[in-house]
């Protein structure tokens, strides 16, 4: 241990040299990522809000035809725009975004109306625009609206009780909390933390060997008289040393960041205090020695430092992949899948953002499984450290 406590000691202090090192390590990932985060969560909130509080303008051809719906209209504070388009002006004023919306008023809209068959309207859109999808969406509403109220004024007219239209009557009862609520504009924290933390070490796990090789420095290295293995492993220590020192800075920066963007006005809250924090890193922690005895093996079939970069960068997704694949199946934390390293963790992450309890289970699963695989890519970097291939 005496031997492996030296190499980690030498290479910190040799890193906290190394300029490219610190901006990467604890200046690009730790606060410029959270601050960006921050930033884009905090406007995207906003926009939102906008957009559902914005006033309505819609450009609606032919008004002449349905004179009680363009009133209704303007009753619920839609601006109405008079205009002449046809089908072809309709969709050309949309593409060209004059318009956001045209509602085109077909001529049988008003007999096909009174003969009590449905009315054509044609309203024209862009949904491939997503800064249109909230005021189209409203505008629709709208529409549905003034259709429901004629159907049923139709059945009073015709001594029907409008109530049988409505056979079930549905009450949404929302039983989330605003911790909870806030996992919707969370959900890529996890993500962040645990790349940035990975981005930490990056620079160490590459020089362990492929930049120790370029230098030429590798060949003296490996004739002190300390046994390889232990070389590499405080060489692996040293980059979970920088990873957890990255881990640390994000979520701290997260924490700030977050609490400036007020997600409470939003109807949700950041259950990111002190304790949580503490919690987050600890949960994160274990998947250091996993991430930099990975990146280090990768770096070691490498044959420069250009190469290496290339490769562990690549190495970088492999963590974030079981993230993607959970969000985009929309998996729940179970036993089998706390034994997934990096998944366990954006499991553990979730519920601390939720303010959940954590099952014991659960968390010795996380923790048992991720530091176990990590002591075998270990011991595994330690024996490719003692091939003779390793010189180039």
């Amino acid at each position: 241990m005496s031997a492996v406590l030296t190499v980690l000691c030498k290479e910190f202090r040799e890193n906290l040299r190394e300029r490219r090192t610190v901006i990467s390590a604890l200046l690009f990932g730790p606060i410029f990522v959270p601050a960006l985060f921050a930033t884009m969560l905090g406007t995207m909130m906003r926009h939102s809000v906008v957009q559902s509080d914005a006033p309505l303008r819609l450009a609606v051809s032919h008004v002449e035809r349905a004179p009680n719906l363009v009133s209704q209209l303007v009753q619920h504070g839609v601006t109405v725009i008079p205009t002449s388009y046809d089908d072809a002006g309709a969709r050309a004023a949309v593409e060209s975004g004059r318009y956001k919306q045209v509602l085109l008023i077909p001529p049988q809209y008003a007999s096909q109306l009174a003969a009590g068959s449905p009315a054509p309207l044609r309203l024209y859109m862009d949904s491939s625009s997503g800064a249109d999808q909230s005021s189209t969406a409203r505008l629709e509403s709208l529409l549905e609206q003034y259709g429901s109220t004629l159907a049923r004024l139709r059945l009073l007219v015709r001594g029907v009780d409008p109530l049988l239209l409505s056979p079930v009557a549905l009450q949404s009862v929302d039983v989330a909390t605003p911790a909870s609520r806030s996992v919707l504009a969370l959900g890529a924290l996890s993500y962040l933390i645990i790349l940035t933390m990975l981005m930490g070490g990056l620079y160490l796990a590459i020089d362990a060997t492929a930049g120790e090789r370029e230098r030429g420095s590798l060949e003296p290295l490996l004739t002190v008289p300390v046994r390889r293995e232990h070389l590499i492993y405080g060489k692996i220590l040293a980059a979970c040393a920088f990873m957890l020192l990255s881990l640390t800075l994000t979520v701290v920066a997260l924490t700030v960041a977050l609490r400036l963007v007020g997600l409470e006005r939003f109807g949700m809250s950041v259950n990111l205090g002190p304790m949580t924090t503490i919690a987050t890193i600890a949960c994160c922690a274990p998947l250091a020695p996993l991430g930099a005895a990975l990146m280090t093996i990768v770096a070691a079939f490498t044959r420069s430092y250009r190469e290496a970069q290339t490769y562990v960068g690549l190495t970088l997704l492999v963590p974030t992949l079981p993230l993607i694949f959970a969000g985009a199946e929309g998996l729940r934390a179970s036993a089998w899948l706390m034994t997934v390293p990096s998944l366990s963790q954006h499991f553990l992450i979730m519920r601390l953002l939720r303010a959940e309890p954590i099952p014991a289970l659960y968390l010795g699963l996380s923790v048992v499984t991720t530091l176990a695989l990590g002591a075998l890519l270990t011991a595994l970097a330690g024996r490719l450290y003692r091939r003779e291939a390793l010189l180039g």
